[in-house]
């Protein structure tokens, strides 16, 4: 499966033709954030790209359009052969996933919105943040801060395309909950109107910071601030052409620095940290072509979990102004997000294709939804 980005402000149509077969050309003008894409193995996204177009003219409601490439019905996962535990909600559709050190991981959901907690040794799954909560709509990014007791969460107005309804936002915002007790802290709204939050890091001060994939900017909220600043803008976080996805996955590595994912542009960049400021920023080269970056979680020695929307769960380790890439587990069907828990990493699969494209509004996903347990070899763990 794979996941293609298709932001604009209003609802024009558009095409991606990049030698995409006929029949999976359509394009289909609502409001959205992302999308991701059904597929049976093998298969090349080298042949198939969708792109994304904002407008500074009219919005609608959420502010977000996408372009839905029908590629399969069937789909064989190669997720199946790995322990798995059902995650609630016949909409659920996971998008992050994040942990504690005691092992208990928390799931957030695009479809039925609120936050999942799964007990992995008991499989217990229960709603921790009920949806609506705060006002939250659609929950993107997750991320468990154990230092300050907080479970932040990315929420964004997808109700245009049968998300949540239950709370009242209508912009972007970056929520905050009680991690022991998934009781609502605060709210901050992200400072563009067309924003949209997508994940999610904190550093050793208690300052977050957030990817707004419609902008190239990373977003940061100081320890006590009520209000974002820019921590960083760049050309070299946009999207490719004059449209598409730019920024994603975000995480601190262990020199200290910022390392974030371009999912259109399938780039992984460092921002030099120095005091608390960004300064230069590198696109970083490897023999591997990511395609479609999405989540990034900190392993350590200057090495990540990397999700490619493509179907895999890779490692990274960043050398210089170089990276290399191992591939541990391939197959997915639209891995969204992982987190790691001892020698486990957890892998949430979306099965967005089932909530984006109108086409398959009367379809139903394979229920129920489920996170994945892919053990890790000594090597891939640090």
């Amino acid at each position: 499966m794979r996941r293609v980005y298709d932001m604009r402000i209003h609802a024009d149509t558009d095409r991606g033709d990049r030698d995409c077969p006929d029949e999976i050309r359509s394009t289909i003008s609502c409001c959205l954030k992302a999308t991701r894409f059904e597929h049976p193995t093998p298969f090349s996204m080298d042949n198939c790209m969708g792109r994304m177009i904002v407008s500074k003219r009219d919005r609608c409601s959420p502010q977000f359009a996408f372009l839905a490439l029908m590629l399969s019905f069937t789909v064989q996962a190669a997720t199946q052969q790995v322990e798995s535990i059902p995650v609630p909600g016949t909409k659920a559709f996971p998008e992050s996933i994040t942990s504690t050190s005691d092992g208990v991981l928390f799931v957030g959901r695009v479809g039925d919105g609120g936050i999942v907690r799964v007990k992995p040794h008991t499989a217990e799954s229960t709603v921790f943040v009920q949806p609506g909560a705060a006002g939250s709509r659609s929950i993107l990014g997750v991320f468990a801060d154990e230092a300050s007791s907080t479970l932040w969460a990315c929420s964004n107005d997808l109700s245009a395309l049968g998300g949540s309804v239950a709370g009242s936002d209508t912009r972007s915002a970056l929520k905050s909950f009680d991690l022991g007790t998934g009781d609502a802290k605060r709210s901050f709204s992200l400072p563009r109107s067309h924003a949209f939050c997508n994940d999610i890091t904190v550093d050793g001060k208690g300052s977050v910071y957030v990817t707004d994939s419609a902008n190239p900017a990373i977003l940061k909220l100081s320890a006590g601030a009520t209000t974002f600043d820019v921590f960083a803008q760049d050309s070299a976080f946009s999207p490719p052409q004059s449209g598409g996805a730019g920024l994603d996955g975000i995480a601190f590595g262990s020199d200290g620095n910022l390392y974030v994912t371009t999912y259109m542009a399938g780039e992984l960049l460092r921002v030099e940290v120095k005091d608390g400021k960004a300064g230069s920023i590198t696109k970083l080269s490897g023999k591997h072509h990511l395609h479609f970056p999405d989540a990034l979680r900190t392993l350590g020695n200057n090495s990540f979990l990397l999700i490619e929307g493509s179907g895999r769960l890779d490692r990274v380790v960043i050398r210089g102004d170089t990276f290399a890439i191992t591939a541990i587990h391939d197959g997915f069907v639209t891995p969204t997000s992982v987190t790691q828990i001892g020698t486990t990493a957890w892998v949430s699969e979306g099965q967005l294709a089932f909530f984006f494209d109108p086409s398959k509004k009367s379809l139903s996903p394979s229920l129920p939804f489920r996170i994945y347990a892919v053990p890790l070899r000594k090597e891939d763990s640090k």
